[in-house]
């Protein structure tokens, strides 16, 4: 399946979700905590290829991904994904170790699911900020952002991995430039 979102950093949670309130958009999956780890080969090939493989678990639920490259777009980042819910998370662990997958990256975040008009709305609140992401059609994903008060300027194409690992390097400018003599 081809999917197509934005994320959009938030300044006020409370705000946002009362917007949402006001605007009619129903909560799907209240808030809950989830932990994300990114797995790759030794040699980095899919982070080479622009593609992921991830494995969730919420709560007791794990759910193994795969995202292919992205398509070229200016404002969404569009790309082939592909999940599925595995049953045993040990097990799986250890058959993407025997094909010579291992744990590259690792998050985790609390993430809120709406459902408003034809898209799909995550509330995600992480280490380095909150988020909206949309998910949907190209023209509502706009329509759904107006009406939240943001533009395609808003828009980051970018993923949790690359925002955190340019946090994290910020970070260590700061530190560097901190330090005295």
């Amino acid at each position: 399946m081809t999917e197509i979102e934005v994320k959009i950093k938030i300044s006020s949670l409370p705000d946002l979700r009362k917007k949402l309130e006001e605007l009619g958009a129903e909560i799907i999956k209240d808030r809950y905590f989830e932990d994300n780890t990114l797995y790759d080969f030794k040699h980095q090939e899919l982070r080479q290829k622009k593609s992921a493989l991830r494995l969730r678990k919420i709560n007791k639920k794990c759910f193994l991904t795969f995202k292919g490259p992205p398509l070229k777009s200016r404002s969404f980042k569009i790309r082939e994904e592909y999940e599925t819910e595995v049953k045993n998370e040990k097990q799986t662990k250890k058959i993407l170790k025997k094909i010579g997958l291992k744990a590259t990256f690792t998050y985790s975040k609390f993430r809120t699911v709406f459902k408003f008009q034809r898209v799909k709305l995550f509330i995600d609140e992480t280490p380095i900020g909150n988020f909206i992401e949309i998910e949907g059609k190209q023209s509502d994903i706009v329509k759904v952002a107006r009406q939240l008060g943001y533009s395609r300027r808003d828009f980051i194409k970018k993923d949790y991995i690359q925002l955190l690992l340019e946090a994290q390097t910020e970070k260590t400018k700061e530190k560097k430039t901190n330090l005295s003599p």
